[in-house]
């Protein structure tokens, strides 16, 4: 029986075309929508229930997005370990990615985790209290 590294991501260049052509999971644009709130919990959730659901490799994607709002949220609670920890998991996610797929500005968010994670590495995990929330940018859509 072969063991499932849990870093590796299942999605390979060939699917990516047709899991980007189809639209979000209705679970996945209220999650969006509750992350662009600063809803970082219920987003996890509702992108949770998205990625249960969904049966194609689009779910991974839906992973990293929910990998971003929890670090957005550790962030916000000034937890330096768990967020690097998530920051991690969510560029492990949102690697494979073309920059749009399904409508989600996937090149733009991840230069938002990545100046996101840049700022918290300034500040270092003695100061991430005074972190500039502002830094912490809404799932763009495009159509």
């Amino acid at each position: 029986m072969a063991v499932r590294n849990p870093d590796e991501v299942f999605v390979t260049p060939e699917q990516l075309p047709a899991a980007c052509a189809g639209p979000l999971h209705a679970e996945a644009l209220r999650g969006i929508e509750l992350f662009n709130a600063g809803q970082y919990w219920e987003a996890h959730e509702a992108l949770e229930a998205a990625w249960k659901e969904e049966s194609g490799p689009a779910r991974h994607l839906y992973k990293g997005i929910l990998q971003a709002g929890v670090m957005y949220l550790q962030i916000e609670r000034n937890n330096y370990l768990g967020m690097a920890k998530m920051y991690e998991r969510c560029k492990k996610w949102l690697r494979p990615w073309p920059p749009v797929c399904r409508g989600v500005d996937v090149d733009q968010l991840r230069s938002d985790v990545e100046a996101a994670m840049a700022a918290a590495r300034r500040l270092g995990p003695e100061r991430l209290g005074e972190y500039d929330k502002t830094l912490l940018k809404k799932v763009q859509l495009v159509s």
